[in-house]
């Protein structure tokens, strides 16, 4: 069974450190108005495909998902809701948090599945 995580704020940082101790176990991930650049000396080793979701509005957050996905070396996209802030409170925002992650582990769960685990 393929197995995913999704992290908001700081569990970000604790969902990609978990894949990263987890690498045949964890198959997605998805952080949400995260803080992945926590995750440190470990985002180099997560091998889970990532997606990374921020608010266009939460340029702070913005940037340090930007630098920590620089330091990925697995399949991971950066996904920006406009117009969203950090809590995503806005309308429509979650919806679209919602959305995205449907889409990336429906995909990316699905794929490891058919496959069988890495």
């Amino acid at each position: 069974m393929a197995l995913g995580y999704f992290g908001a704020s700081t569990g970000a940082a604790a969902a990609l450190a978990a894949a990263a101790l987890l690498p045949d176990t964890v198959s997605a991930v998805v952080s949400r108005g995260g803080r992945p650049d926590l995750a440190g000396s470990q985002l180099p080793s997560v091998r889970a495909a990532t997606l990374l979701i921020v608010g266009g509005n939460d340029s702070v957050v913005l940037a340090l998902n930007r630098t920590a996905q620089e330091k990925l070396r697995c399949e991971n996209r950066l996904a920006i809701v406009p117009n969203a802030t950090h809590l995503f409170e806005e309308a429509g925002a979650l919806e679209a948090v919602a959305h995205l992650a449907w889409d990336w582990f429906t995909t990316h769960l699905a794929l490891t599945a058919s496959v069988g685990h890495r």
